[in-house]
C-alpha cells in the first residue's frame, strides 16, 4: 500500500511539473506569436454546437502599431486605470469591491486587464475557485514574462465584442465599418463601454446606459491623456 501511494505521489508530482512547464512554454510562445484564437472562442463554438446552432468566429489579428491609441486608452480608462502600475492584481480595487459587498452592495468584479487576458486566452468563463486559481497562475506568468504593452495588445485582439466577434479589428468593422487603426474617441469609448456585457449591449446602437458609460470613459481618457500610454 505504501509503495503504491509513493508511486502515485511521484506520478502526480511529475504530472504537475509537466503542466507547469507546458503552461510556461505556452506563455513564452504567445509573447511573440500572433494569437489567432482563445479558449473563450472555443467555448463559444462548443456552446453553439451544443445548442444545434452554427457560429462563425470573426477575428483578425492586428499588431500594436495598427491598434488605435484611442482604443488602447479607452479600454484602460474603462477597465483598469492602474494597469501600468500593478503586477497583475489591483489590490486597491479588490479592497473597494470587498468593502462595497460588506456594506450590502453587490459583489462587483475587480479583475485587471492582465487577469482578463489570462482568462480569455487560457481558461473558460464562469465562476469557480479552480478557475480563479488558474487565472491567478496565468496572470503571474503574463506579468513576469510579457511586457505590459504585449498584455494589452493581446487583450485587444481576443476580447469579445458580440456573438462571434472577437478582437478590435473585427469589432471596429462590425460596429462602425472602419479598421482598428481609425477608431475615433467616441467609437473607441463605445466599444470599451460594452465590454462588461458584449453580447447584450451594442456599440453602434447604444442604450442610454451605454451612452452614459461611454461619456464617462471619454472623460477618464482626457484625464489620463495620451502620454499615459508611454508608461506601458
Amino acid at each position: 500500500m505504501r509503495k503504491g501511494l509513493g508511486w502515485l505521489a511521484r506520478a502526480l508530482g511529475l504530472a504537475l511539473l509537466g503542466w507547469i512547464g507546458l503552461s510556461v512554454l505556452a506563455v513564452l510562445m504567445f509573447r511573440v506569436v500572433p494569437v489567432g484564437g482563445s479558449m473563450v472562442m472555443l467555448e463559444r463554438k462548443v456552446e453553439a454546437w451544443s445548442a444545434g446552432e452554427s457560429l462563425d468566429i470573426r477575428q483578425d489579428w492586428r499588431p500594436w502599431a495598427e491598434l488605435a491609441d484611442t482604443a488602447k486608452l479607452a479600454v484602460i480608462a474603462a477597465e483598469d486605470q492602474r494597469f501600468p502600475d500593478h503586477h497583475g492584481f489591483d489590490l486597491v480595487e479588490l479592497r473597494r469591491a470587498v468593502e462595497a459587498s460588506l456594506d450590502g452592495g453587490d459583489l462587483r468584479g475587480a479583475s485587471t486587464l492582465s487577469q482578463q487576458t489570462a482568462k480569455n486566452l487560457f481558461l473558460w468563463t464562469g465562476r469557480s475557485w479552480v478557475r480563479k486559481g488558474l487565472e491567478a497562475w496565468f496572470t503571474l506568468l503574463l506579468e513576469t514574462l510579457w511586457p505590459k504593452e504585449r498584455i494589452l495588445e493581446v487583450y485587444l485582439n481576443i476580447a469579445e465584442w458580440d456573438d462571434g466577434v472577437f478582437g478590435l479589428e473585427a469589432a471596429a468593422q462590425h460596429y462602425f465599418g472602419v479598421s482598428a487603426s481609425r477608431l475615433s474617441a467616441v467609437q473607441a469609448s463605445r466599444l470599451a463601454a460594452i465590454l462588461p456585457n458584449p453580447r447584450g449591449w451594442s456599440a453602434s446602437r447604444p442604450s442610454a446606459h451605454v451612452l452614459g458609460r461611454s461619456a464617462w470613459i471619454r472623460g477618464q481618457m482626457r484625464n489620463l491623456g495620451t502620454a499615459y500610454l508611454e508608461r506601458l
